[in-house]
């Protein structure tokens, strides 16, 4: 009987101890599994900020040219309208009513054309900032005169 005993205690301590050494191997497994899982995570997220960097690289770059051309485009009206007042003056009469109008106007389309070719966008926002900012209530009613003819004009009477 003791001799049972003994065989049944000696079972019991080796069921323990593969039982033991079951728990280490399941946490090293389980600890092994996360590591991948946060290097995946980790992996993903690098990813996504590339990415995302690239999109965003491409979209300064797209805005860029956009803007580019855009200014190209502003410069090319600018000169066209230096070039129609050359036109207009070449055009006028000697002298009477007309070609003072005619001067008039060609003076304007001139000026005009140098102060879109010069400034650019940039510039023109900024002179309309301070025009805003320096008649603040005849802007907003310009805003909203301005509005009101753009409702007007996309709306449909039934």
């Amino acid at each position: 009987m003791a001799n049972i005993q003994q065989n049944l205690n000696k079972a019991k301590d080796e069921v323990k101890a593969t039982a033991g050494e079951v728990k280490r191997d399941v946490q090293n497994t389980v600890n092994d599994y996360t590591d991948r899982a946060k290097d995946a995570a980790s992996n993903v997220t690098d990813k996504a900020r590339e990415v995302a960097s690239s999109v965003m690289d491409r979209a300064k770059d797209a805005a860029s040219n956009l803007g580019q051309k855009a200014q190209g485009g502003l410069e090319t009206v600018g000169s066209g309208l230096t070039s129609a007042a050359g036109t207009i003056r070449e055009n006028l009469p000697n002298e009477g009513v007309i070609r003072n109008v005619g001067d008039r106007v060609a003076e304007g389309l001139e000026s005009s054309g140098r102060y879109i070719s010069e400034e650019g966008f940039s510039g023109m926002a900024e002179d309309l900032t301070d025009l805003i900012r320096r008649n603040p209530s005849p802007a907003l009613l310009v805003g909203v005169g301005l509005g009101f003819l753009l409702a007007r004009a996309t709306t449909r009477n039934s």
